[in-house]
C-alpha cells in the first residue's frame, strides 16, 4: 500500500482517487501550456483519460495541505505489464524549481514498484534534471532498443519536432535519451557501484551536443532543425 505523504508541512503527495477528479481538466490543460512554452511533443491526454487513471489507483497528485492543486504525475504499462512508465509529470507554475517533481516522481516510483513488482520502468528524456531524479531512483541508461517495442508506445513521440529523427534511424537514435530500471538487474548492481550522474553529467553534455550535431544534420543548410527541446517522455 502506497501511503501519502506531507512535504516540508505544505504538500501532501498521495494515490490520486475519485475526490480529485474534478482537477482533471485543470491538468490535462496545464500538460498542453507546458508543452508547448518548451516545444515538445508530448503526446496530449484528455481529462477522461486522466480520470480513467485517477480511478484505477495509478496516478499520483500533490496539493497543498489547502487542497490545492500541486502536481500530478500516472503509471501506464507496455507489453502485457512488463514495462512501467511514470507519464505525465507536471507541476503547477507556481511551485516548479520547489523540489516538489522530486517527490512526486518518487511516489509514482513506489506506486509502480508495489502494482508491478517484475516489471521493468522506463523514461524516455532530453533533460539532465529529470536524467538527475531518474538516476535517483536507480535508472540506468539504455539504448532505445531496450525499450517497447509496443507501436503504442512510440505513438506518443509523433507530436514531436524531432519524430523524423526517430523514424529515419528506425528508432536506434533520438535526442532523448531512454532510462530503465531493472528490478532483476538492480539486485545485482546493489554489490557494485552505481551509476553516478553527477559524476558523469558533464560527459552527456558533450555527448549530446555531438548527438545533435549528427542527428540533425539532415540538410546542413536547414538550420531550423537546431531547436533546443526538452522533451520527457512520460509518454505523456
Amino acid at each position: 500500500m502506497v501511503t501519502p505523504e506531507i512535504i516540508k508541512n505544505q504538500y501532501i503527495i498521495q494515490v490520486a482517487n475519485e475526490n480529485h477528479l474534478r482537477l482533471a481538466e485543470t491538468i490535462c490543460h496545464e500538460m498542453e501550456e507546458s508543452a508547448k512554452a518548451r516545444g515538445t511533443g508530448i503526446a496530449k491526454r484528455s481529462p477522461i483519460y486522466v480520470m480513467e487513471k485517477m480511478l484505477e489507483g495509478k496516478a499520483i497528485v500533490a496539493t497543498t495541505l489547502a487542497d490545492e492543486w500541486v502536481g500530478f504525475c500516472y503509471i501506464e504499462t507496455w507489453d502485457h505489464g512488463k514495462f512501467v512508465a511514470n507519464s505525465g509529470l507536471i507541476v503547477h507554475p507556481d511551485y516548479r524549481k520547489s523540489g516538489i517533481a522530486t517527490h512526486i516522481k518518487a511516489k509514482a516510483f513506489e506506486l509502480s514498484r508495489t502494482m508491478f513488482p517484475t516489471a521493468k520502468i522506463i523514461g524516455i528524456t532530453t533533460s539532465l534534471a529529470v536524467m538527475k531524479i531518474n538516476s535517483d531512483l536507480g535508472y540506468q541508461p539504455v539504448t532505445l532498443s531496450e525499450l517497447p517495442g509496443d507501436e503504442a508506445f512510440w505513438k506518443g513521440c509523433q507530436t514531436c519536432t524531432n519524430f523524423d529523427i526517430l523514424t529515419r534511424t528506425n528508432r536506434k537514435h533520438c535526442l532523448c535519451t531512454g532510462m530503465l530500471y531493472d528490478p532483476e538487474e538492480h539486485k545485482k548492481e546493489e554489490k557494485d557501484e552505481k551509476w553516478n550522474f553527477l559524476k558523469e553529467s558533464k560527459l552527456y553534455e558533450r555527448w549530446m551536443r555531438i548527438k545533435k550535431r549528427i542527428l540533425l544534420r539532415i540538410n546542413p543548410t536547414d538550420r531550423s532543425r537546431s531547436r533546443k527541446p526538452e522533451r520527457e517522455m512520460e509518454p505523456a
